[in-house]
């Protein structure tokens, strides 16, 4: 980076130069964060303004359209949707975005001009405080930019009715990564008891229910959450099969196995354990004390999710912790899918690294 390049305010726009002087186009830049520039194209005579961001607005549109029949998805996950720094969730007319790099924070104005000539959203939500806001040093903040918020609002998945909170609720308000992990846990959990700890606002445990599960044991430590699961239970007319208890994950874990209890499906599908590379070691060793501590409730012959967003923890090292974990709690089985986020979270071929969520389904012997 040159003198000018540093010299620009974080957000700038700058052209690319190889050392020997070929432009490889245009990026917005930050002198001041971990990844100094972010590439947005490789015409290095493109106006980055509300006419570029509707067409790639527009592009990433017609890739939903052609995957999903409803308008509930990731519209844009960042650098795989040519918009590094910008994630945009879709909740039919509402919008919630994140401005997650000094150039996205800079370009807000466009950004929300190009998203009301494409989508015409009724409200939008700026949800600005991530932690990669803090890499990029700008504020923390969270703000309905346009239109009304009437929360909660209301999600379709899977078949299923669930309510999302985009003002108070963790990152965007729902997580649309684990689409397809919660549709084939749900096939498993057919005339099974399930025990599903983590469980945000039901993503998983209400899925399991409508699909034929004996019963739902649904756990988690926020009690918002857990009342946006419940009501999603009673707007997919499965709460009776459902029972939400407020508790800490792994000390639920433990009383569970005390009181002799068994599930035909575990389903333990954590926050990061990893936030950066100093925590690893740590983290690390939580996948594995979580692994033994849900492998000891399945029941013979059942099965295992076990999932991590920790974009730091490898899938090589993710399944030894978990590998580690049936170790300790004296179980064998076998690995029946490794998965993923869901196709409305694409990965850039040239950043491997952002294919951060890994869920292994194990059955247990």
């Amino acid at each position: 980076m040159d003198a000018a390049a540093r010299a620009l305010p974080p957000g700038g726009l700058a052209r690319v130069h190889t050392a020997t002087g070929r432009c490889l186009g245009i990026a917005g830049i930050n002198s001041h964060a971990l990844i100094a520039g972010r590439m947005l194209s490789q015409d290095v005579n493109v106006r980055i303004d509300t006419r570029f961001l509707a067409r790639r607005l527009r592009a990433a549109l017609a890739l939903r359209d052609a995957l999903f029949d409803q308008p509930f998805y990731r519209l844009v996950h960042s650098e795989a949707d040519g918009l590094p720094g910008l994630v945009v969730d879709r909740f039919d007319d509402v919008v919630v975005a994140q401005l997650n790099t000094a150039t996205t924070d800079a370009l807000r104005g466009p950004i929300l001009e190009a998203l009301d000539e494409v989508l015409r959203p009724s409200a939008v939500v700026f949800r600005n405080d991530g932690a990669a806001r803090t890499i990029e040093g700008l504020p923390s903040a969270v703000e309905v930019a346009v239109g009304r918020i009437e929360q909660p609002i209301g999600l379709i998945e899977n078949d299923c009715r669930f309510l999302a909170d985009p003002v108070s609720g963790q990152k965007t308000g729902w997580f649309y990564d684990q689409r397809d992990n919660r549709a084939f846990a749900a096939r498993l959990a057919a005339g099974r008891n399930v025990l599903d700890v983590y469980c945000h606002t039901g993503g998983f445990a209400i899925p399991a229910a409508r699909a034929g599960a004996e019963h739902v044991v649904a756990v988690d430590r926020s009690a918002p959450a857990l009342e946006l699961a419940e009501a999603g239970a009673r707007a997919t007319e499965v709460a009776d099969r459902i029972a939400f208890v407020r508790a800490d994950a792994f000390a639920d874990l433990e009383e569970r196995r005390e009181a002799g209890e068994r599930f035909g499906l575990v389903i333990v599908d954590p926050p990061a354990f990893v936030k950066s590379r100093k925590t690893l070691k740590a983290g690390a060793r939580g996948y594995r004390k979580l692994s033994k501590l849900a492998a000891r409730l399945v029941a013979a012959k059942g099965f295992l999710l076990i999932g991590s967003c920790s974009h730091h923890v490898g899938p090589e090292l993710f399944a030894e912790q978990v590998g580690r974990g049936l170790v300790d709690a004296r179980r064998s089985g076998r690995v029946l899918r490794a998965g993923g986020a869901a196709a409305d979270h694409p990965v850039h071929p040239l950043l491997p690294e952002s294919a951060y969520l890994k869920v292994l389904v194990l059955q247990l012997d």
